[in-house]
């Protein structure tokens, strides 16, 4: 059901957009997510714009702000005089509750627009179980659904990713999917969105008409199957102009491939909180159940130098304090060992740390290792696959037990106590044997930390394994769902006796991954009636809710056990007309080569396989030189001199306005210590497993609180003045964040939290006024204790606020509140008689704070 009107581009009404209200994201979970203005972000002139693109994710804020490719496009088309991108998420159920009661529409973070108002809604698809909220965010943006109900007036529905490679069972509610890589077509078709508007408009089927002529655009609309009696498809038809196959668009050469050196800096943590760089995209280890791997060939690796560039600019426009270096096999990338050698030659002594998340057991050696852990020791993930030799020599996996315990020894030795290994469930010709070597392997790797200081764990995740369109595993029938169920339980009870740890994927979201994964077009039916019960998030186990697909496959007459078949090498399958450049003959031979249990090389280090993909003149693998960094920028750290020991420290007086309001107490330390690194002031840093910068900070204030009293201490590793700190930080901020004051205290003063004695807090009156609200406050100042009940993780709990307060009084239609300890919140909530979350949306201000030991002068200053 639609919640607001359908607003179209081309109707001079639509609003130039509107942020939601403080006082509403008081009252969800994570507020920040909704907040934007982040460091990074563009918001241009709408008034210079002529096509404007919103980058939609469907998933939260956090999951979408760890998405690189998301992070690409916003600066491919940002970069564009006459184009502007911004950004929107999937609204957590509480958010989308207050915009269905509200009845406004979703809209972007950059200038606050609703979506309908764009050109152009572009969905990235990285999982089949955001298709739910892909069809909601549309609701709740008031576009119609079905791609037959729009019109010339309503935004051109897009998708990419890797999901966009079958899109069919979305094909009646988009418009377009782009294939394979974005940074080129997705030009192409904002420059024909373009041309089309600037004649005036055309029709929406003139417009797609045009759109599928560029290579790597596929249009449904031109494009239908026929299905037999016994409902597999008959065959799949086009109409001209659009071409018989849809051929996936591949960038050719990365180093020509813009990188994002300013990257958007969230205001909340997000899943890969940190500056994340590309090195390589394309993998050929030829593992034959990953999609990606036949997705994203050929290899096309970046110059290191071009990394180092990318990496020093990141770094010093985020502040962040980790680099993650990105690709299908890092430790496949050619000069991986220079590289990081030379990252953290020039950033080790800033307490950067860089981690590698997609290591080959084969790839791992001991001095990549020891390079890892100079700052702090990342996570360290080994994923074996399958727990026998025979299986993983199937699967074309490549990696022998014997590398996989000599690697997680040295991991043990250089001081990891704890291992991942990640295994998949139910892979072709998978047998009870398999399942006994996975836990006989976990056990093994184990074993192999024995004699270690500090001792060894290991934990073990294993996933069911997903038929994926484009692999040679494409015909391979999926485990049911009680099949699962029964193997993870299997392996829960052996894991168990050997003191092992499992996690695992939910039998039915698997079963819900497979069904989407090789759907067709009737699937849509289906999804329509799943977002109708209220499916979302489907992805999120807290939000999963089997019992309404299990009702929306009932209604739509979908079983699922047709999706999860085998299917014939002559069938025809639902992707057939698109081509993701591997042949269709390579993906058969490697099926074959699976069942007799023989390997593929990788074509990286010898022969071409043969898959289709190169024309070896503009498409074709492309490697980095590992002689790109020289032996100068491969030098050793000089040493670090000893830190003086009589160094004073600064004490900031700092303002948290209206805009911070909704940043929690983390949040706000967190945008504080970026604020630093990028100012470039000298921190001392703890010591021990994770260092982190000295800096102090005084009492957490309530969220929702504002305050022009914040302490925070910074304990300087060299000579800095409080004059060039406040000016530094200042222009790093983010907005609602600012120094007023700094000045140097001794290197023994109290910190900022043990300094503070009182803070006066001011709390705006509601309206109409509290009846008996002067008596209340005269009863509370008489009291010798007032006690209030609150609860706290589920459990009541008796608190005392009488000790908490100094004085009290009205003044200026405000209570004023001088605190010695506690919150503000409870306090007022408590004289005026309101729930503490009515209490929160009031504007309270903390206006000042005394100290037990009054400081010296400071420098001082306003600021935005």
């Amino acid at each position: 059901m639609l919640i607001c009107k359908v607003m179209r581009q081309n109707n001079p009404s639509i609003p130039a957009g509107k942020h939601p209200r403080l006082a509403d994201l008081l009252q969800v979970e994570r507020p920040a997510r909704y907040l934007g203005g982040e460091r990074g972000s563009v918001v241009k002139d709408w008034a210079t714009v002529e096509v404007s693109f919103a980058l939609a994710f469907p998933d939260v804020y956090e999951v979408g702000m760890s998405h690189l490719g998301s992070a690409i496009l916003y600066r491919v088309l940002n970069a564009v005089p006459w184009l502007a991108a911004e950004r929107v998420f999937a609204p957590w159920p509480d958010r989308e509750a207050q915009l269905r009661a509200t009845r406004e529409p979703l809209t972007t973070l950059e200038s606050g627009r609703p979506l309908a108002a764009f050109a152009i809604v572009g969905f990235s698809l990285q999982y089949e179980l955001s298709y739910t909220n892909v069809l909601n965010m549309l609701d709740l943006a008031g576009i119609p659904r079905r791609a037959a109900e729009r019109n010339a007036g309503h935004p051109l529905v897009v998708v990419g990713g890797p999901c966009a490679m079958n899109p069919e069972p979305l094909a009646d509610f988009i418009d377009c999917a782009v294939l394979g890589d974005g940074e080129e077509v997705v030009l192409e078709l904002c420059a024909a969105v373009r041309a089309a508007r600037a004649g005036g408009g055309e029709e929406r089927a003139r417009l797609l008409a045009r759109l599928a002529q560029i290579p790597g655009v596929y249009v449904p609309a031109f494009y239908s199957a026929t299905y037999r009696a016994d409902g597999r498809i008959a065959a799949i038809s086009h109409q001209p102009p659009a071409p018989a196959t849809v051929r996936r668009r591949i960038v050719a050469d990365l180093e020509q491939a813009p990188l994002p050196e300013a990257p958007i800096v969230p205001q909340l943590q997000t899943i890969h909180d940190r500056v994340a760089v590309e090195v390589a995209r394309g993998c050929t280890r030829g593992c034959r159940f990953c999609q990606a791997g036949y997705l994203y060939r050929p290899v096309r690796e970046r110059q290191p130098d071009t990394l180092v560039r990318q990496v020093d600019a990141a770094l010093r426009h985020s502040g962040y304090d980790e680099v993650s270096l990105l690709s299908l096999s890092t430790g496949d990338y050619t000069a991986v060992e220079p590289l990081l050698h030379h990252l953290m030659g020039c950033h080790a002594d800033h307490k950067v740390a860089v981690s590698l998340p997609s290591l080959r057991v084969g790839s791992l050696t001991p001095a990549l290792m020891e390079e890892i852990k100079r700052v702090r020791k990342t996570g360290f993930t080994l994923a074996p696959e399958a727990g026998s030799e025979r299986l993983r020599q199937v699967v074309n996996k490549g990696i022998s037990e014997a590398d996989l315990l000599e690697t997680a020894q040295t991991a043990f030795t250089l001081g990891w106590r704890l291992i991942k290994l990640y295994f998949m469930l139910g892979l072709p010709t998978e047998t009870e044997e398999d399942l006994a070597a996975l836990v006989d392997l976990a056990a093994r790797v184990k074993a192999s930390g024995r004699g270690t200081q500090g001792g060894a764990d290991v934990n073990v995740s294993v996933s069911t394994f997903v038929p994926k369109a484009h692999t040679p595993f494409q015909w391979e029938p999926q485990l049911h769902r009680e099949a699962i169920r029964e193997r993870q339980e299997y392996l829960r009870q052996a894991l168990k006796k050997r003191r092992l740890r499992l996690k695992w994927h939910e039998a039915e979201l698997s079963v819900l991954e497979g069904v989407f994964a090789r759907g067709d077009r009737r699937l849509g039916a289906l999804l329509e009636r799943a977002v109708d019960l209220g499916c979302r998030f489907d992805g999120w186990r807290d939000h999963f809710r089997w019992d309404l697909w299990q009702q929306a496959l009932q209604d739509s007459g979908i079983d699922p056990a047709f999706y999860l078949r085998g299917r014939q090498a002559g069938e025809v399958l639902p992707w057939e007309h698109l081509d993701a450049g591997v042949t269709k003959a390579f993906l058969l031979r490697e099926r074959q080569q699976a069942l007799l249990g023989q390997a593929t090389a990788d074509c990286r280090f010898g022969q071409c396989c043969a898959c289709g993909v190169c024309d070896f003149e503009k498409i074709r693998p492309r490697l980095a030189d590992r002689n790109r960094l020289s032996a100068a920028d491969n030098a050793p750290p000089a040493a670090v001199a000893e830190l003086p020991a009589d160094l004073p420290k600064l004490r900031l007086t700092v303002r948290k306005g209206e805009r911070a309001a909704v940043l929690s107490h983390l949040e706000f330390m967190t945008a504080i210590q970026r604020a630093v690194k990028r100012a470039g002031i000298p921190v001392r840093w703890s010591a021990g497993f994770h260092p982190a910068p000295r800096i102090g900070f005084g009492d957490a204030l309530p969220l929702g609180v504002t305050s022009a009293a914040e302490l925070v201490d910074l304990d300087l590793a060299a000579p800095y003045s409080a004059a060039a700190a406040l000016t530094a930080l200042n222009r790093e901020l983010p907005a609602g964040i600012a120094v007023l004051a700094a000045q140097p205290i001794g290197r023994h003063e109290p910190s900022a939290a043990a300094s503070l004695a009182t803070a006066l807090y001011r709390v705006p009156l509601p309206v109409p006024h509290p009846a008996g609200l002067t008596e209340r406050v005269t009863a509370f100042l008489a009291a010798e204790t007032v006690v209030v009940e609150r609860r706290k993780k589920g459990r009541a709990l008796a608190i005392d606020l009488r000790p908490w307060v100094v004085t009290l009084h009205l003044a200026d239609e405000a209570l004023w509140l001088t605190l010695q300890s506690g919150s503000p919140l409870p306090v007022a909530a408590y004289l005026l008689g309101l729930p503490i979350e009515e209490v929160r949306a009031l504007g309270i201000c903390k206006t000042a704070v005394t100290l037990h030991q009054p400081p010296a002068d400071c420098e001082s200053g306003e600021a935005g």
